[in-house]
């Protein structure tokens, strides 16, 4: 048996009126990929953070190389050999490749200077080694989201980790980048005698890539075990603590006519740059059209265009025929427009005002909701809120909850419970699921199902390809602003969707 690197004795974290971790007991392995899931809340960020020294621990030991140690801070971590790759990127995106691999502990000429030709040197001796290939000279701006993820590799190898805890580093990637991925981690452990923790939601992925698997409920490690004794469904019913039915959602074959129709459309970006370049397509009742696309190449500017949140330059928006371009979002939602936004707390929530007051947005101004002008009808508000809280499962204390206080997926399922309930005849649904435990992705999908079959025309912006193949019934992919393929979900791979959403050659997608 491989020795411990990690060990963990009876860690316990406490934060006010939360038991994020309940007295574990984690071995993590030399020379091994271990993975980490759980549903949102279980209790794996919080876990990781105290390994790498970002948090410490109510209570427990920590044990690393079968030395106790007291991890007070991130600085101890990396000189004990532990390094951790956030979900989301901590780069300079004005700065080089270089510059960022060595940023914090650059090489200087003199007290002043860094020695940015050294620097390069760096970059490239690491990238040689450890097969992690990037232009040490270009801006991280101008990167796809893959080679971001190597530099940030990288900068976590110069400083000499020998245990990598990559935390979520498949969001926003493509099929073609996380196999790219999987290869670079399985050569840092193979071949360079790396230990690497994998915190991932996908169970498919643990399933192919690591040595052993470690589940979180609640708090509480509930089980480790080698993952080829290991099953999506094993896995899945110990994150919840009950029996997962994976359902195949089936095309709707009894689609309606068109209710939206995007024809040429020009959208700039804040900066002043083409986002959206001349796309068209259409969207019909009673069917999903999923729009998939590596993060970055128009999406949000799209959807805030068909949302009026964006000014159209070009083209046109037509909803049941008339002409939406450069309308209010007021204007959107009168014509039978809901919108479901990728970030929930910037566009969906007002995070500070309570459940109740957050359902009944868009609602206010409506009878029997006010009466008498602006005076709000309390009692009409209670019941209507009362039967969104339990039709949708928003597990709050009470109406009156400030929004703040409620975790992620029921932040979602909030924002989802308001827009389904307008009865749109069309839904605008971004990134619905981003960050969501299996439990809420799952209560969401066939939610949106649901509306589907009901007659909703609904497009589906979503980086999960997994979400876009389980929903849509057909598939368009988005690059640089432009539409480079469209297809009938049955009739395509994963992996051709892949090629298309990168713009490689579209000759070999198949």
């Amino acid at each position: 048996m491989q020795e411990s690197i990690i060990k963990l004795v009876g860690i316990s974290k406490v934060f006010p009126g939360v038991v994020a971790n309940d007295n574990i007991n984690l071995e993590i392995r030399r020379g091994e990929i271990h993975a980490i899931v759980g549903e949102n809340g279980a209790g794996k960020s919080t876990l990781m953070k105290i390994i790498y020294g970002l948090y410490q621990p109510t209570a427990g030991e920590i044990y690393i190389n079968g030395r106790l140690m007291n991890v007070a801070n991130p600085q101890i971590a990396i000189k004990n050999g532990i390094g951790m790759v956030h979900q989301h990127f901590m780069l300079v995106p004005s700065f080089t490749a270089a510059e960022n691999v060595v940023l914090g502990s650059e090489p200087r000429k003199n007290t002043v200077f860094m020695d940015f030709e050294e620097a390069v040197i760096i970059t490239k001796a690491l990238s040689e080694k450890y097969g992690l290939y990037v232009d040490p000279y270009q801006k991280v701006e101008d990167l796809s989201v893959g080679i971001q993820q190597r530099i940030e590799i990288l900068k976590v190898l110069y400083r000499g980790a020998d245990i990598l805890i990559l935390d979520e580093p498949t969001a926003v990637l493509t099929p073609q980048e996380t196999q790219e991925l999987f290869a670079i981690m399985r050569r840092l452990v193979k071949d360079m005698g790396k230990t690497i923790i994998i915190i991932t939601h996908k169970l498919q992925e643990v399933l192919e890539v690591s040595h052993r698997v470690s589940v979180m409920r609640r708090g509480k490690l509930v089980g480790t075990m080698d993952t080829k004794d290991a099953t999506e469904q094993i896995l899945a019913e110990m994150m919840v603590g009950k029996e997962v039915v994976f359902d195949k959602f089936h095309a709707n074959q009894n689609k309606g006519k068109t209710l939206m129709e995007v024809k040429n459309l020009v959208v700039r970006d804040n900066r002043g740059f083409i986002a959206v370049d001349g796309i068209s397509f259409s969207v019909a009742a009673g069917e999903i059209l999923g729009v998939a696309g590596v993060e970055g190449n128009g999406q949000t500017e799209l959807v805030e265009a068909l949302t009026g949140l964006r000014k159209v330059e070009e083209g046109s928006i037509l909803v049941n025929g008339k002409d939406m371009a450069n309308r209010s979002p007021s204007e959107f939602r009168k014509m039978g427009i809901s919108h479901i936004p990728e970030d929930r707390l910037k566009t969906g929530l007002a995070p500070e005002a309570s459940v109740n007051e957050n359902l009944l947005m868009g609602y206010q101004h409506k009878k029997p909701y006010e009466s008498f002008g602006m005076k709000l009808n309390k009692k009409a508000i209670y019941q209507k809120t009362a039967q969104l809280i339990k039709q949708f499962d928003i597990r709050t204390p009470s109406g009156q909850t400030k929004v703040k206080s409620l975790s992620g997926g029921n932040m979602q399922k909030l924002v989802v419970a308001r827009e389904f309930s307008f009865n749109s005849p069309i839904l605008i649904i971004s990134q619905p699921t981003r960050g969501l435990d299996i439990g809420a992705i799952e209560f969401i999908h066939r939610q949106i199902i649901e509306m589907r079959d009901a007659g909703r025309a609904i497009l589906l912006i979503s980086a999960d390809l997994d979400e876009i193949f389980r929903l849509s019934d057909r598939i368009v992919t988005i690059y640089e602003g432009k539409l480079t393929g469209e297809f009938m979900t049955a009739d395509v791979t994963k992996q051709a969707i892949g090629l298309y959403m990168t713009g490689k050659n579209l000759s070999t997608a198949g």
